[in-house]
Order: structure tokens, then C-alpha cells, then sequence
């Protein structure tokens, strides 16, 4: 059973026009066709005002907290807020610095918010060399295998995980007692503990390892040589990022513990 499968962009967008800008939040999306001198603003306010809110109540969030221009042949990226937008690889734009182009495909933002709260905002650009090769244009794309998960493994990895799916430069797993700690906060006293987390991981390890094509090692030799145990959940949430089988808007499971 896998019954959170929230929409996103990291599994792709729909096929559009080489230089199409596709831009989502929790609260909605939109695609917008490459126009010389067209804006795209995001942040805290509604329509009209920006063309892609972000949030509704967090108020550390700038009614205008970013746009998207095209020019060049390119989305250039501005930071107009007053709190700091986070890029992949932990790199950081403020408001005084200038406009970045984007990449075509994949590029997840994070707005600082209040707290320890950070408001994605996920980016695709259609890219300009898809051009298909011969009567293979038409043909539906092959997706990466992804692994199902029920909801309290997806819970569970997604607070492991925390890092790797904020696009960190160099992320680790949380350890199982951090792990414990926060699922308690978010689900209540005796729900979670350390040894229902290894017992939970070993689980997925192992059913993974059985399916076979995962990208890394996630279970040790029978010798107990290889990695340690950390670094092969390390291998687990790497692939399954990777996969898209674990997708930034999952981050959502854990507002409750982040709106304070």
C-alpha cells in the first residue's frame, strides 16, 4: 500500500514547448510558455498580486518573495523577499544578490519561513534539446522504478531523510534517537521508539535487497563485512531520492512538528 503520492515536479512535467516554466507549491501551479520579458512572482500574497503563492499564513514569508524572468533564452531567478530562498546543494540567494539562470529540468527551492519552517517551491524547465530521436517522440517516457512504501515507512524515512530531500550539499541520516524524538512529538508518546525505527528500516532494507535493481548496497554480507549500518542508510535514502520513490513535497508529512 503506498497512499501518499502527493503531486510533484520531481517525477517531471507535462510535455510542453522547449523553455516552458512549470512552478508548484502546496497551494497550486502553473506553466508558463518561454516569453521574452515575462515575470513570474511567487510568494505570500494571492492572485493577482503573484502568479504562484506560496504560503497563506506565514507571515516571514514577503508577499513578493521571488520571480522567475525570461530573457536570453533563460529563467533568471531574484530573490525579492526579505528572508534568505535556499537553492540545491545548500547554496543561498538573498535579495541583494543578482539573478541566476535556470537549469533546464528538476530545481526545488525553499523559502525560509518562520521557525525552523521552509516552504518549497518546486521549478521545471522543458528542455530545449528534447528533441526525441526518429518515431520515438511520441512514446511515453520511461520512468526510474520507484518502491512502494506504506505510510508509517514513508513517515519514518522522510524524518530520516530530512537532508536529503532538502537537497543538502552533503546530507547524513538522522540517527534513530533523533528519529525517535521528533516522531514522538508528531504522533505522541509510545507510538515510536529506536527499536520499532530498526525494526521498520531492517524491514524496507530487506524487502528492497530482495527486489533487486536498488542502485546501492543496503544490507551488509552475511560476514558482516562492508559498510556499517549507517552508511547503508545512508545508500537507502540516497536511492531512494534518486528514484523519486521519496519526493520533496513529502516533506510535508512533517509541518506539524515545523510551523512553531
Amino acid at each position: 500500500m503506498d497512499s501518499h503520492r502527493p503531486e510533484t515536479l520531481a517525477r517531471g512535467a507535462e510535455p510542453a514547448r522547449p523553455g516552458t516554466l512549470h512552478a508548484r507549491s502546496i497551494i497550486g501551479g502553473i506553466s508558463v510558455p518561454p516569453t521574452p520579458g515575462r515575470v513570474v512572482r511567487f510568494g505570500r500574497a494571492g492572485r493577482p498580486e503573484v502568479d504562484l503563492p506560496v504560503t497563506e499564513g506565514d507571515l516571514r514569508v514577503s508577499r513578493r518573495h521571488g520571480e522567475l524572468t525570461y530573457r536570453e533564452g533563460r529563467w533568471w531567478l531574484r530573490n525579492t523577499g526579505q528572508q534568505l530562498v535556499r537553492l540545491p546543494r545548500g547554496r543561498m540567494m538573498h535579495s541583494s544578490m543578482d539573478p541566476i539562470p535556470l537549469g533546464t529540468g528538476y530545481t526545488p527551492l525553499f523559502v525560509r519561513g518562520s521557525g525552523y519552517r521552509e516552504h518549497l517551491v518546486e521549478l521545471f524547465v522543458t528542455d530545449h534539446g528534447e528533441r526525441g530521436i526518429g518515431a520515438r517522440r511520441e512514446d511515453d517516457t520511461l520512468a526510474p522504478k520507484r518502491w512502494p512504501l506504506d505510510d508509517d515507512e514513508r513517515l519514518l524515512l522522510v524524518v530520516l531523510g530530512r537532508h536529503y530531500l532538502l537537497y543538502e550539499e552533503c546530507p547524513r541520516p538522522l540517527s534513530y534517537r533523533q528519529a525517535a524524538m521528533e516522531l514522538t512529538y508528531l504522533c505522541g508518546e509510545g507510538v515510536w521508539g529506536e527499536r520499532r525505527i530498526e525494526r521498520k528500516v531492517g524491514a524496507v532494507r530487506r524487502r528492497i535487497e530482495r527486489g533487486g535493481d536498488f542502485p546501492y548496497p543496503v544490507l551488509r554480507e552475511d560476514d558482516g563485512a562492508g559498510p556499517s549500518d549507517h552508511n547503508l542508510l545512508h545508500n537507502l535514502l540516497r536511492g531512494l531520492v534518486e528514484s523519486t520513490t521519496l519526493v520533496p513535497p513529502d516533506l510535508e508529512l512533517l509541518d506539524g512538528d515545523l510551523d512553531d
